[in-house]
Order: C-alpha cells, then structure tokens, then sequence
C-alpha cells in the first residue's frame, strides 16, 4: 500500500474444516492479510485441537489470530484475540471477553444492525467494530446495504476501526474500499478449493487498492 491509496487492509475469515489451513496458506500467499477470525462451520463448535494450527500458522506469518465468541479458547490458545458476534448484551459480552484475554488482547464486536451497540462497545474500548451482511439471510442485497450504510456512518463520524464483513466479489469489496472501512472481512468457507481462496483473496486486494481521491 503506497502512500497515495486509501489504507483498507484484508480481515480474512477462514471456517474450521476439511483443508482449512490449506486455504489460510493459499490466502496469504496471495496478498498481505491482516487479521484471519477463525470461525466454526454453520452449527458447529470449535476445538483446541483444530483451532491450535490455524493459530499456529497464522502467527508465524505476521496475522492476528482471532478466535469467534470463545475467549477462553483464545487465551488458552495463545491466540491475539476474540470477535465477538450474535449478542444479546454486547456490553456485558465485552466486558467478560476483555477481562478474560486481557488488556493486551483483541477483542473486536460484530454489533449486528445496532447502531447504539456498536458505540457502547467502542466507547468501552473495543479494538475494532464490525458490521456484515451474514450468509444465511435470505434477502442479500437487503443485507448488503444495511453493511454498507452502517460502514459508511461508523467511518464519516468514528475513530475506532471498522470491519466490513461477509465480501464476497472483487466488485463488492471496491465498493466498500470507497467507503473508507479501516477492514474488509471475506470469508474463506469450507467449500472452497485452497486455489479458489487464492484467487478470490488476491482480487479483492487488488479492488481495495483505491487511489485516495477515490473516496
């Protein structure tokens, strides 16, 4: 990222699964990564033991690893951090995962659509806030202007980070790049080939590459 381009970085979030650190691997080489989230697969758990190397290999190429909504498996894993998502109490559920992973640890919140949320949890020191268009509702496009308008209110008026989820086209991240999110998440998912996430990583870094006038 030179000087001149607008500095949104890659927040990579990869599913626990049949060749998931092939596709992490395949992802970095494709382009710099700054954060990975690892994530259960839709209805799972995760486990120390399938966590432990998406960390592992993580780390050693210079990405914060981030476990979702178990910050316990994350301090015990020696991971840099917890995302929190799908809240009930998102002040409560920050204040919990801060004091289990520690000050010197990341702790980011996916405030859903709550805009009042979203600024509880940064005024309480939230590392980083995110708003996504999840894969499971129907309505799409709905979803993705509902990010989008979010994304664009947070980074007009806000100075805590900002994590655009869920991108899933060189088009869509281009879009959000325009919109001066500090992040964009796109998710690696079990059913893509280790080649599929190298391709799709390295297009929507390039995509996000926007010269500064272009916000």
């Amino acid at each position: 990222m030179t000087e001149d381009e607008i500095a949104t970085r890659l927040y990579a979030v990869v599913e626990v699964g049949e060749a998931a650190l092939d596709r992490l691997m395949a992802a970095v080489s494709a382009a710099e990564i700054a954060s990975l989230l690892i994530t259960p697969q839709r209805g799972g758990t995760l486990d120390a033991g399938v966590v432990q190397p998406l960390v592992v290999a993580a780390q050693r190429q210079g990405v914060a690893a981030l476990i979702a909504d178990d910050a316990r498996l994350a301090r015990t894993l020696r991971a840099d951090g917890v995302h929190l998502s799908d809240l009930r109490d998102a002040a409560a559920a920050y204040d919990e995962a801060r004091s289990i992973v520690g000050r010197g640890g990341i702790v980011g919140v996916d405030a859903g659509i709550s805009r009042h949320d979203s600024m509880t949890v940064a005024e309480a020191g939230a590392d980083y806030v995110a708003f996504g268009a999840p894969i499971h509702l129907k309505d799409r496009d709905k979803a993705r202007e509902r990010r989008d308008e979010l994304v664009a209110w947070w980074a007009e008026i806000f100075q805590a980070p900002c994590v655009a989820l869920d991108v899933e086209t060189p088009e869509e991240a281009e879009a959000l790049a325009r919109l001066q999110p500090d992040f964009v998440g796109v998710r690696l998912g079990t059913g893509m080939s280790p080649a599929e996430a190298r391709d799709l990583v390295a297009s929507i870094a390039d995509a996000i590459r926007l010269p500064a006038s272009a916000g």
